[in-house]
């Protein structure tokens, strides 16, 4: 079901390192498909199919509503990273990247760290998100966090007529790297910040660093709040949430939030809650990793990811003027320019 006209998908398997990973393709119009390489216990080999599929789909509309030359792609390794990755699994995977030479660059995700794209640089020179001591842009989520709260505040000048979060109630669920860098950033603001994660220990660390206040409470969708910043894993905004949901903007760094776009897109607009798209306002990540291909330093990453702020009012704009789903008006921008290029490429 979430096929859609991908270019190539393959399936890697390795039994010496215990190695089972699939890479999906989606589009390379305008450029390399670059995504990261996500390592997750999937309960099965289809649902990690499915998410690879609908991940790297949602990067080539990230790179092109960004303006990078790069295409969609994305992997995931099937297992858990904590106990099962090893520096041997890593480099296999490396080589299996190194196969398909340069039309898939991979990049740091959920259970990768900066030194496992170290790892894969040894076997291949098409991984970004390496470290700064080696060339690299490093790690990508403090920039991802960045953009994101970049984003959130575009929406919050949208729906409450200012960008200033200060006082506003946020909830963060999932904090992993890019939601603690975006914990700081709202705390720093003066927000009211509440998070919720199922690590017992990040949750403890980042809420006495921060002063963020843990959620204990049994239905997040269901509390009071103006912002609601899902950060851990997709389609958390589904038939069984968005009813319940009093938050009136929805701005966060999970990829793929909506379970079904368009269905659940259309929700969000009859509720009048105000939704950031998510392939738009996490790019800073992209952005920051794809300095690593064109030469450019932090000034240059900063102020692409800044723009991101610009891009969501446009977004927001273009959405009411056309009276589609912010989804859709995202959408549509992305598949022209994708469009064009294609265009100009068969003159």
């Amino acid at each position: 079901m979430s096929f859609d006209n991908h270019e190539q998908v393959v399936f890697c398997n390795d039994k010496d390192t215990g190695l089972k990973a699939i890479i999906g393709i989606h589009n390379t119009v305008l450029g390399p498909a670059l995504g990261g390489t996500r390592m997750w216990k999937y309960n099965n080999e289809w649902e990690a199919l499915n998410d690879v599929l609908r991940l790297s789909r949602g990067m080539t509309f990230k790179s092109a509503i960004t303006g990078l030359n790069l295409g969609g792609g994305k992997a995931v390794i099937i297992g858990d990273a904590k106990t099962q990755k090893t520096p041997e699994l890593m480099k296999k995977f490396g080589e299996f990247v190194h196969s398909l030479s340069g039309r898939y660059i991979t990049a740091e995700d959920i259970g990768m760290e900066t030194s496992d794209m170290d790892l894969v640089r040894d076997v291949t020179p098409y991984v970004t998100g390496i470290s700064e001591s080696r060339g690299g842009a490093g790690n990508p989520s403090p920039i991802t966090a960045y953009g994101v709260f970049m984003g959130m505040k575009a929406a919050a000048k949208h729906k409450f007529g200012s960008e200033v979060l200060e006082d506003r109630t946020v909830y963060v669920q999932g904090i992993g790297h890019v939601g603690e860098a975006l914990v700081e950033h709202l705390s720093n603001e003066g927000a009211k910040v509440i998070i919720a994660d199922i690590n017992e220990e990040r949750l403890q660390t980042v809420s006495k660093t921060y002063g963020a206040e843990i959620y204990r409470g049994s239905d997040i969708y269901a509390e009071d709040m103006d912002i609601y910043a899902p950060c851990a894993l997709g389609a958390t905004v589904n038939d069984g949430s968005i009813h319940k949901l009093k938050a009136q903007v929805i701005a966060g760094a999970a990829n793929n939030q909506l379970q079904d776009e368009i269905k659940h897109g259309a929700m969000l607009r009859d509720r009048g809650i105000a939704y950031a798209p998510d392939f738009l306002i996490n790019a800073g990540g992209i952005i920051n990793v794809y300095a690593e291909l064109e030469g450019y330093g932090k000034t240059e990453i900063i102020r692409k990811t800044e723009n991101i702020y610009n891009t969501t009012l446009e977004i927001f704009k273009h959405s009411e003027e056309n009276n589609s789903t912010t989804h859709t008006a995202a959408l549509n921008i992305a598949l022209d320019r994708i469009e064009t290029r294609k265009k100009e490429a068969n003159k």
